[in-house]
């Protein structure tokens, strides 16, 4: 037995990682650089229609009367909608539930009143692009002007005007997060830091704006939908919500996306009305976004107001922070939208020993875009509050940024370290980190030159800040979609190996990351894998690309596990049938019979001796 391991450990040690960290060209890059890839709004079917819309130029306002007979009248239009036309559209979905969660109707077309500034009021399907955006704007809107609500602190006085009126308030949700004894740590106080912070609103305008196309083949009762998405499967499952087909009647393509950061990690409006046009005029509809629609229609990021007050010691060790968060919807949720904010708390303490917390939250309509997912999705935010407010309180302190932060860093035998919001960190070393980084930028010599560019009268800015971050995200009851993944790796007849991941890379090079890995565990080149992503029909469930996961993840950490002996004895259920490779690398030669295993019902492996099986991982699960 000790002598098999050893062999198994030697041949192991041989096929060790050759392709993984090796610099090579991106499988994927071929067809980006020379504009042979394809977006959403490349694609072109047979008799396809195109759709424009009508939107909103105020922010708040009743639609007193809605006047298409001009558009209509066009050559070329196919047809006009208003919501009064939108018979079997549901609603665009919100993902969260939490107690006290005021969620309101979020129509595909606004139905009486307009909220935010792009709300589109009519959707035109004609037979071409410049057509349908001639009637679009043909389109006349009688609107009655109401009060705007755009500042979250006047949005919740008593009488401010509210957006939602079967509410009666602005306040969409409040969430409390909090651990410790916070009054006695502010009793026992010798000083206490007070910030007002704000994290300005931010549009993520991507690269490609948003864009889908859908078809309905009704004799199979099928539809196909194209879009720009980072989450093809959860789209999948919404899509077919709304317009009321059973979800294995939809299937989602994902072209290439064209950048997303968060962005098109939703449902929007228009996924859901132009698959319904499809099925309703039984011809394709395409429509793209434009640049201006990108700014306004498109969900925006951020957007806080956060009071921190810090209790220290004189000597520089924090004893409590207390938080008061306003955080801005916008005039509807997205399929996040109350989630984001949440992850800001989670984040709050930063990589800081902070006895006692109290952080409160207060969602809040505005007559705006909705705020969701965008770059690091309220841990940015959190990062910001924390480390501004060290900042503040080592000024007032009269301590160095660095040393007040060294003071408070758990050490590193502290470590797994649970904060104090009561996330987990595993291990780290802050102490050595700072103090290389503070070696490598010349610190003190920084420092000295700020202090006689004083005497000189120029001024030479030095910032700290430390940084640490939730991200890829795997399974956890926190996370709204499972944080589960899916891979499927399959040995084809000629030797060649196909991937199938329920990730949905958009520019992160995971064709050629997840070819490497498979490449390493098997022995072969990456050019012998083929990666396939974003369709829905070929992928088995997935959850998408988002949060850095994907990579980080199991769908891509496809493991090969040796395992010789006799297949009958074996307890693991696998139905082994055999193929046969020509590996490029020498070390592989004398393994060129490898059995594809894949589960039996009866829990018992069939076949003959074998010398590896190859089995991708999904956690606890495993899929092939």
């Amino acid at each position: 037995m000790a002598q098999n391991g050893k062999a198994n450990g030697k041949r192991k040690a041989k096929l060790a990682a050759v392709w993984v960290g090796k610099k090579l060209k991106r499988k994927e890059d071929p067809r980006l650089i020379q504009g042979t890839s394809h977006y959403t709004d490349d694609l072109k079917l047979p008799r396809m229609l195109y759709c424009a819309f009508t939107r909103s130029p105020m922010a708040h306002a009743e639609i007193s009367a809605i006047r298409t007979d001009a558009a209509r009248a066009l050559p070329g239009v196919v047809g006009v909608y208003t919501s009064e036309d939108l018979t079997g559209l549901g609603m665009v979905p919100c993902a969260i539930q939490m107690p006290g969660l005021n969620v309101p109707p979020h129509p595909v077309l606004a139905t009486e009143r307009v909220r935010y500034l792009g709300e589109p009021v009519a959707a035109v399907v004609a037979e071409d692009f410049y057509t349908a955006r001639d009637a679009a704007e043909m389109i006349e809107v009688d609107y009655e002007p109401l009060p705007v609500v755009v500042n979250m602190e006047k949005a919740l006085e008593k009488d401010s005007p509210v957006i939602h009126q079967h509410f009666k308030t602005n306040r969409a949700f409040t969430h409390a997060l909090k651990n410790g004894d916070i009054q006695s740590a502010f009793k026992k106080a010798d000083r206490v830091v007070k910030q007002r912070m704000v994290n300005q609103r931010l549009a993520p305008m991507a690269m490609e704006p948003r864009a889908v196309l859908a078809e309905y083949l009704p004799g199979e009762n099928r539809l196909t939908v194209w879009s720009a998405t980072q989450i093809p499967h959860l789209l999948r499952t919404q899509i077919s919500v709304m317009v009321g087909l059973p979800e294995t009647a939809v299937r989602v393509i994902a072209p290439e996306v064209g950048g997303g950061f968060g962005s098109k990690l939703n449902v929007y409006r228009e996924e859901g009305l132009v698959p319904w046009l499809a099925m309703k005029l039984g011809r394709p509809v395409k429509w793209a976004e434009t640049r201006r629609e990108n700014i306004t229609s498109t969900i925006h990021g951020r957007d806080t107001i956060n009071h921190l007050e810090l209790a220290l010691k004189k000597d520089g060790k924090i004893l409590g922070l207390r938080v008061r968060i306003l955080a801005d919807m916008g005039a509807y949720h997205q399929l996040l939208t109350p989630l984001i904010p949440q992850l800001t708390a989670l984040m709050q303490a930063g990589c800081y020993k902070i006895p006692a917390i109290d952080i409160g939250i207060q969602g809040v309509f505005t007559n705006k875009m909705s705020t969701d997912a965008y770059r690091g999705a309220g841990r940015p935010e959190a990062t910001y509050n924390i480390e501004r407010i060290m900042g503040v309180a080592a000024h007032e302190l009269g301590m160095d940024p660095a040393e007040f932060r060294l003071k408070n860093f758990p050490q590193p035998k502290e470590f797994p370290f649970t904060t104090v919001t009561g996330l987990v960190y595993d291990s780290a070393k802050y102490q050595e980190s700072i103090k290389r980084a503070l070696e490598l930028s010349g610190y003190d010599s920084l420092r000295r030159r700020q202090k006689n560019g004083w005497k000189n009268g120029k001024y030479y800015g030095v910032g700290v800040s430390t940084y640490v971050e939730i991200c890829a995200i795997g399974p956890s009851a926190a996370t709204p979609a499972g944080g589960w993944e899916s891979g499927t790796v399959r040995i084809e007849p000629t030797g060649k190996v196909t991937v199938l991941t329920g990730a949905s890379p958009h520019g992160q090079g995971q064709e050629t990351t997840f070819a490497q890995l498979i490449a390493d565990e098997l022995g072969i080149d990456p050019e012998d894998v083929n990666v396939i992503h974003g369709d829905t029909l070929a992928v088995p469930y997935g959850i998408g690309t988002f949060g850095s996961r994907a990579t980080a993840g199991l769908p891509g950490h496809a493991k090969a596990e040796n395992k010789d002996g006799d297949a009958g004895s074996s307890s693991a259920g696998y139905q082994a049938s055999r193929h046969h490779l020509r590996p490029r690398t020498p070390e592989c030669q004398r393994r060129q019979e490898v059995y594809f295993l894949r589960r039996t019902g009866d829990g018992r492996v069939h076949g003959a001796q074998y010398s590896s099986w190859i089995r991708a991982r999904i956690g606890s699960h495993t899929l092939l």
